[in-house]
Parts: structure tokens; C-alpha cells; sequence
């Protein structure tokens, strides 16, 4: 009879533990299951905006400017690669520093407003001094003057501000750091090999009005904190 009673509390607790890993696993699917949405998320609207906010911007022409003065598009894109790479880790840990300082609803606010003040910075055409790029070129070499070009202009530049927003918005710094990266690499490959000739091709006007557009949307969402956004 003990051995019965036994068995019967050893079943009982075996049915009990399968039952509760049960209703355990589909919460941590779908916790698994949201976490990877919002790294893909992160990645997209990152690649987009960055992509669409750098046409025109100060370092494509920076890149435009290299690839006529050099014709020598591959260690320009690889010093744009290293030089974007740094400077958006940097500018992405400062946005998740700035997120965990701040409480929700003031983070909420935060971003909301630079998003607001990103789509009216878009529409601002950039300059750029072409001594910024010819002073060390001969000193460096093309891809150490590109790499400290590229890093040096795009300190407080506009991508490098959407950056930190970007991250300071989504909780994955990687997937914005490398959908940041990525972006910026689409809009300055091409230009690294074909200099001017693809800029003369676009209307910068349109490229810099959807860009505010999306930065706009996202400004408005997360003030309105939309779908829970922080």
C-alpha cells in the first residue's frame, strides 16, 4: 500500500510539472517570438531611414568626393565600412545609455521629439568643404583618409543622430547598429563607383521628403506610444 501511495504522489507530481512546463512553453515562445519581430524590426526601419536619410547628406557627397579624387572605389568603401562601424557603435551604446537613464515616459518623449526634429532636419540640404578630405589624403592613404573622414563627418551629422534615437528607441543596439551600417553602405557604395553620375540621376528633394515622412510617422507613433512602443 505504501508503494501504491507512493507511486501514485510520484505520478501525481510528474503530471503536475508536465502541466506547468506546458503553460510555460508557449509564453516563452512567444516571448522568443516578439523579441526576434523587434530585432527584425530594428534592423528594417534602421536600414530604411539611414539608407534614405543619407542621400545628399554631407558624407555621400564626402563619398562622391573621394571616388572622383581617387577612382579607387574599394578602399573607399572599405574605409566608409570601418569609419561607420565605429562611429555608429559609439553613437548607438550612447542611445542605450540615454534609455536606461530615463524613465518611460520621459524616454517616450525624448525620442518622439528628435524623430519630429529628424523629419525637419531632412529637409535641410547638406554642404561639405572639399579641404576636409584633401588635407590628409596624402598623408593617410586612401582608405586611412576615408576612415578618418568619414568618422570625422559624421560626427553630429544626421545619421549619426538618427542612430542614437534609433537605439535609444529599440532595445537591440546590433540590429540597429547594423541596419544603421547597412544603410549607410547603400547609399554609398553606389556612389564610390559611380561617382556623380548616379547623383545627378536622383531628386534629392524627394528622397529628403520621404525620409521626414518616416521620421514624422515614427516621431508621432512613439509620442502617442502606438501599439506599446516603449
Amino acid at each position: 500500500m505504501e508503494g501504491l501511495a507512493f507511486s501514485r504522489r510520484y505520478t501525481g507530481a510528474l503530471c503536475g510539472a508536465i502541466a506547468d512546463n506546458a503553460q510555460t512553453v508557449p509564453v516563452t515562445m512567444r516571448s522568443r517570438h516578439r523579441t526576434r519581430k523587434n530585432s527584425v524590426e530594428a534592423f528594417l526601419v534602421s536600414t530604411g531611414i539611414v539608407a534614405l536619410g543619407e542621400m545628399g547628406d554631407k558624407t555621400q557627397l564626402l563619398a562622391l568626393l573621394l571616388a572622383a579624387r581617387f577612382r579607387k572605389p574599394v578602399p573607399i568603401i572599405l574605409g566608409i565600412l570601418v569609419a561607420t562601424l565605429a562611429n555608429h557603435a559609439a553613437a548607438g551604446w550612447l542611445g542605450g545609455w540615454i534609455a536606461a537613464q530615463m524613465g518611460p515616459q520621459l524616454l517616450r518623449w525624448v525620442i518622439g521629439g528628435s524623430f519630429l526634429v529628424m523629419a525637419a532636419w531632412m529637409m535641410i540640404p547638406d554642404r561639405l568643404d572639399e579641404k576636409e578630405a584633401g588635407d590628409s589624403a596624402q598623408r593617410l592613404g586612401i582608405f586611412g583618409t576615408t576612415v578618418l573622414a568619414f568618422f570625422l563627418a559624421e560626427m553630429g551629422d544626421k545619421t549619426q543622430i538618427a542612430t542614437v534615437a534609433l537605439a535609444a528607441r529599440y532595445p537591440d543596439l546590433l540590429a540597429v547598429v547594423a541596419g544603421t551600417t547597412l544603410g549607410m553602405m547603400i547609399a554609398n557604395v553606389p556612389a564610390a563607383f559611380l561617382g556623380d553620375r548616379i547623383a545627378s540621376k536622383l531628386s534629392m528633394t524627394l528622397v529628403h521628403g520621404v525620409a521626414a515622412v518616416i521620421f514624422a510617422v515614427l516621431g508621432v507613433l512613439t509620442l502617442l506610444n502606438v501599439g506599446r512602443l516603449l
